[in-house]
């Protein structure tokens, strides 16, 4: 399977190659374990086995998922909808690592984390969800203001994720500066960097444009969820 074809399925590639050992669910329809980032995947996304991925969901538990487009099944329900893009990375290699000074973050990291993905919205995320590669930060103080890491990986593809940077210290280029260093320690390991961004953020897109990533495909963004099972 050809990297841009992994990429059309990345969360299920992800769920079912090196991420396995994060994943809960089936043949057909797979989650990632409680405290990762709330993400699911299906064999085939346009068809997606709902049913099948219902045992290892709670009532209310909110999950990203992406690619379909169809009307909810019995059970379900659609709770936002957007459009994404996907991005890879085209540009050189990074020639220098612009955020030598970033701190490795680790699990004692993960509260504050978590704390910044809530403020700042970079996409979903959990306390666990820096166990799924490289993150790292800036802080002031004791305070983490800045972050970027990785998440899904499916052969040469590696995405950078978790970028995001605290209202008031944004316009610095932490984020920049994290992505690059990201994109660089990646490319460096043979990986091909990708990353996701919501159709509406013009500002993000057009930074990363500028640094090298390219659009490839734009796809639609559900948050779905169990509907409560009557008493």
């Amino acid at each position: 399977m050809s990297p841009r074809d992994l990429l059309d399925n990345i969360i299920w590639n992800s769920l079912t190659g090196p991420h396995s050992k994060f994943a809960a669910g089936t043949g057909d329809a797979r989650r990632y374990a409680k405290g990762f980032s709330p993400i699911v995947g299906f064999r085939d996304p346009e068809q997606p086995d709902l049913a099948a991925l219902a045992p290892f969901c709670e009532p209310g538990e909110h999950f990203y998922c992406d690619i379909w487009s169809g009307a909810a099944p019995d059970g379900w329900q659609i709770d936002h909808e957007a459009r994404m893009l996907k991005m890879v990375w085209e540009g050189a290699m990074p020639a220098d690592d612009e955020a030598a000074d970033a701190i490795a973050l680790r699990a004692e990291h993960a509260a504050q984390a978590v704390e910044l993905a809530t403020l700042t919205n970079p996409g979903p995320f959990g306390l666990r969800t820096v166990e799924m590669g490289e993150y790292f930060g800036y802080f002031d103080d004791s305070r983490l203001i800045a972050m970027a890491g990785e998440r899904m990986a499916a052969g040469p593809l590696h995405e950078v994720s978790g970028i995001c940077t605290h209202p008031e210290f944004r316009s610095r280029g932490l984020a920049r500066r994290l992505t690059s260093k990201l994109v660089r320690r990646q490319m460096r390991r043979g990986e091909t960097p990708f990353l996701h961004v919501m159709s509406a953020n013009a500002g993000a897109r057009a930074l990363y444009q500028k640094m090298g990533f390219r659009s490839y495909r734009e796809t639609v963004v559900r948050v779905i969820s169990r509907r409560p099972t009557a008493n």
